[in-house]
């Protein structure tokens, strides 16, 4: 691989791609240069808040059954803003695209359905903050996050009662993985989580003394009077939890299938570095098995990379909050909406009948602006009713014509394929042939060129 191949792999898997301005000026930088530029230490932008007005618990109690309806239409609307600024950061923050792919991973591992839209923001936040930090403090910090509380039932763990929600998922899908933990340990990590609770007026962490189980517990083969800390620390001193974090990092970063002697590799590097995921990730980046052709065009883009990566190839910018929710459900991944705890499979599972042709025909349909069928995904009728077939988005191809100044319809094609594509196309010198029209102006000629390859199948992988 070269090294322009080499930075278009490296920015598709530590970002969301290249703008054509950042291709034209990164991709003549040498790649182990961007990746140290990756991991300069940036105070994280945080994804903003909306404002609203709220009601105190007892001011709510007192509204008409029709006025809490109200209120809780606008907070439902204030949390898809919230979905729309971190779609907007994602898609705008160039100075930090590592950190706004880690976040988006993170969202993925620690998977949280948030239905308000403060604690919404709150959440991302906290990914945002440790996201490139150090493991501990990340579980540590989600574990007292008000979202993740609320949605696995930590409310409701209280001694002499305790909930074992969190505490399960802590283990199985949070840090050691399924079969390194026993149903005894689930109840005494449950109760060690006893009075972690959130208050719900502004999302801070609550510790409830007269809540909490302060017995002693036997967690992993450990005896104390363990608490929420001491439960994490266990599980961290237990190397299997670096393989399995390592696991997951690799098939979102590098490759779906797993090369176990890899993956013991990486964790050693994660173990023995205290859980530095900063470390970890500069060293995946930094090797030259990273930019093996074999993982270049291996994986399937989310629908959230797709949607990111094609904003910044044509300068989209959503006019409504719910023309970007549309298509996030069309697809398949609402931000904040996770189907389940284990968040979503990825992989093939991104594809089906319901998805493929709006993926197909999304690059073409945001280029010249024609009608949009969408099927809103797995969302409730009145939604899939009311889906749009002219969605509020706005385009700017200017960038991209600059790119392609006075070339011909041929040396555009060529251009764009290498720019647009993981790696080359088979047939790729009739494909050219085919897009080598001449009777057009300038401008029609990019944008049929460019809306033909955004159709390709290869477009969807990275």
């Amino acid at each position: 691989m070269n090294n322009e191949q080499k930075v278009k792999h490296l920015m598709a898997r530590a970002g969301f791609g290249l703008s054509p301005e950042n291709f034209l000026q990164k991709t003549k930088t040498p790649y182990l240069k961007i990746v140290q530029k990756l991991f300069v230490p940036t105070k994280p932008k945080p994804v903003k808040t909306p404002y609203y007005n709220k009601l105190s618990p007892k001011a709510y109690r007192n509204l008409t059954k029709e006025q809490k309806k109200k209120v809780r239409k606008e907070i439902q609307r204030l949390t898809t803003e919230v979905n729309r600024n971190w779609l907007n950061q994602m898609i705008t923050n160039d100075s930090q695209p590592l950190l706004e792919k880690m976040t988006l991973f993170w969202h993925g591992h620690f998977a949280c359905e948030a239905k308000r839209y403060d604690f919404a923001a709150q959440y991302i936040n906290t990914l945002r903050q440790h996201a490139l930090g150090n493991f501990r403090d990340l579980v540590l910090a989600i574990a007292k996050d008000a979202a993740m509380i609320i949605y696995l039932n930590n409310q409701q763990n209280k001694k002499n009662k305790p909930n074992e929600n969190f505490a399960r998922e802590l283990m199985e899908l949070f840090t050691i993985g399924r079969g390194n933990y026993s149903e005894q340990d689930v109840k005494e990590s449950a109760r060690a989580f006893t009075g972690w609770f959130a208050n719900k007026s502004d999302g801070s962490f609550n510790f409830k003394a007269e809540q909490h189980d302060s017995g002693s517990k036997t967690f992993m083969g450990k005896t104390g009077n363990f608490d929420g800390d001491d439960i994490i620390d266990i599980i961290l001193e237990n190397k299997q939890t670096a393989r399995y974090l390592c696991q997951k990092i690799y098939r979102y970063f590098v490759c779906d299938k797993v090369d176990d002697n890899r993956i013991e590799s990486l964790a050693t590097i994660l173990y023995n570095s205290n859980y530095d995921i900063a470390r970890l990730m500069r060293h995946i980046f930094e090797s030259p098995w990273f930019y093996d052709p074999n993982y270049v065009g291996s994986k399937i883009k989310s629908p959230i990379e797709l949607q990111v990566g094609l904003a910044k190839i044509v300068r989209m910018r959503f006019d409504t909050a719910n023309a970007g929710i549309y298509i996030q459900r069309a697809l398949g991944q609402v931000l904040l909406r996770p189907p389940n705890v284990a968040g979503w499979p990825g992989g093939n599972a991104w594809i089906d009948n319901s998805t493929l042709m709006l993926r197909l025909n999304l690059g073409a349909y945001l280029v010249q602006k024609s009608n949009l069928q969408l099927n809103v995904k797995n969302g409730p009728e009145e939604m899939a009713l009311k889906a749009p077939k002219q969605l509020a988005v706005s385009t700017d191809l200017m960038p991209l014509e600059k790119m392609l100044s006075d070339m011909q319809p041929q040396t555009k094609a060529i251009v764009l394929l290498g720019y647009l594509l993981a790696s080359s196309l088979k047939n790729e010198a009739a494909f050219i042939q085919q897009l080598s029209t001449t009777h057009e102006s300038q401008k029609d000629s990019t944008k049929r060129i460019l809306s033909r390859i955004l159709s390709l199948p290869e477009f969807q992988l990275c």
